[in-house]
């Protein structure tokens, strides 16, 4: 126990350095409250009795600094500068990012720079993208964590778990990728794009999802020329492993192949952060237009559009998403309307729909069909047990057998013998008809050995007399 004291001063468990490690990998830089709303959000509601919300944040995310410490004592993590408000951003080394690396079960080429510097600048941008990945991971606390806690506090904490899940996990996003247009992975030239995040969560119907952060700094055309960017990634085509050429993006990320016809490029969502002098408004409006070649679909006769080689462009709201995470209708998606859900406005629920509304009629098509079937058999059946002959001696109508026994067998064949009786009373005629054969011979033989009795033997016999 000594040896672990001295190894980790400020004795935190390998747990906890895990999950310090898994979120500041993905982050890049962050907060230590950041860091514990994320890997133990039930320590949120601890704690409720601190006098100031500094003493209470200070018991939350102790077990968190400590774990820091114990990480910048092995040359994995660092202090990266403050933000305005005091609190110390936090970040990993490169050789943290590898122990990172090892966390996530990702490669080392995978994981970025490290963040080095990023509190210079007061890193309202990295912090604006932490804040959108928690409110679209949404993390959930454990309730068998607040067993003694008040019963307010346990309420506040059920009300999170019975709201609606977020997307994945900590281990399904990332931020800071490059997406070249030109060059390598590992070495990106010039014209492509940096996704600020990336969402790969198939288990939550999201397979790919980039994900651009604005604070309302950037024009329209600055951000009509990033999406510029992100089409040429999206259309851009390689060779893969197996020799074939594919998009880019599919040697990296897996997605269902779609639909022929309707295989859209990954769907790309924008986040706008007011806190800029631009209007979110204005900027969106202006987007759509000089946009529009990336996005728009075409449409069919069915209400629907298809989207082929388009790439999905849906904003929000940054106060939006954190009340309402993926699950709330605050999204639009360009070209539609109203406001959907995340997964609505990603996918094509018109299609979806008329794909839905076709495959029903389809199927009560073929309902009805296989009951105009049934219903003909039934007639069959009804008819020809109408027709079915009757025993003319026992009056039983006739088997299956006994009725083709005694159908036509073509030309020259046998005709059945009794054709109007059933098996039964056939073969009891058959029997008859057999005895009455052998009876035939022994009646003539005694027929012959008996005298004809002459006509008037009686007369002839008195004349004698």
């Amino acid at each position: 126990m000594a040896g672990k004291r001295e190894e980790n001063p400020a004795g935190s468990s390998n747990n906890l350095r895990g999950d310090v490690l898994r979120v500041l990998g993905v982050l890049k830089v962050a907060t230590v409250e950041q860091i514990q709303r994320i890997s133990a959000p039930h320590l949120s509601y601890r704690h409720t009795d601190k006098p100031t919300p500094s003493k209470r944040k200070q018991a939350r995310t102790a077990s968190h600094t400590g774990a820091l410490s114990d990480l910048r004592k092995h040359g994995l993590a660092e202090n990266g500068g403050q933000l305005p408000g005091g609190d110390t951003l936090r970040n990993l080394t490169p050789m943290g990012l590898k122990a990172a690396a090892r966390e996530l079960g990702r490669p080392v080429g995978e994981m970025g720079n490290p963040a080095r510097g990023a509190g210079r600048t007061g890193a309202s941008h990295p912090m604006t993208v932490n804040e959108a990945v928690l409110a679209l991971l949404r993390p959930k606390p454990d309730l068998a964590q607040l067993a003694s806690e008040p019963a307010d506090v346990r309420a506040a904490a059920q009300a999170v778990v019975d709201a609606p899940a977020g997307l994945g996990t900590i281990a399904s996003y990332a931020t800071e990728v490059a997406l070249p247009a030109t060059g390598t992975w590992a070495n990106p030239g010039k014209g492509g794009a940096q996704a600020d995040i990336v969402i790969t969560a198939p288990e939550d119907g999201v397979p790919l999802l980039f994900v651009e952060i604005d604070n309302c700094f950037e024009s329209a055309q600055v951000l009509a020329a990033k999406i510029d960017k992100y089409m040429r990634f999206c259309q851009r085509k390689v060779k893969d492993v197996d020799g074939k050429e594919r998009p880019m993006w599919r040697t990296r990320w897996w997605v269902p192949d779609g639909r022929h016809g309707d295989r859209p490029h990954p769907p790309l969502l924008l986040v706008f952060n007011r806190i800029g002098p631009r209007n979110p408004g204005t900027v969106i409006a202006q987007l759509v237009e000089l946009t529009e070649r990336h996005w728009k679909g075409t449409a069919y006769e069915g209400g629907f559009h298809m989207y082929d080689g388009k790439l999905p462009i849906v904003v929000t709201g940054m106060k939006q998403l954190k009340e309402h995470g993926p699950a709330g209708a605050v999204f639009r998606r360009f070209g539609r309307p109203h406001n959907q859900t995340l997964l609505e406005a990603i996918g094509n629920p018109r299609r979806e729909a008329h794909d839905a509304r076709r495959q029903a009629e389809y199927a009560a098509r073929q309902r009805e069909h296989k009951e105009e079937l049934r219903r003909i058999a039934a007639q069959h059946r009804a008819a020809r047990e109408a027709s079915r002959p009757v025993c003319a001696g026992c009056g039983t109508r006739f088997t299956d057998e006994r009725w083709k026994a005694i159908e036509p067998a073509g030309w020259g064949a046998p005709r059945d013998t009794h054709p109007h009786l059933c098996d039964d009373c056939k073969q009891r005629a058959i029997t008859a008809e057999h005895q009455a054969e052998q009876a035939g011979p022994e009646q003539q033989e005694h027929d012959q050995a008996v005298p004809e009795q002459k006509a008037g033997g009686t007369w002839l016999s008195r004349f004698r007399g």
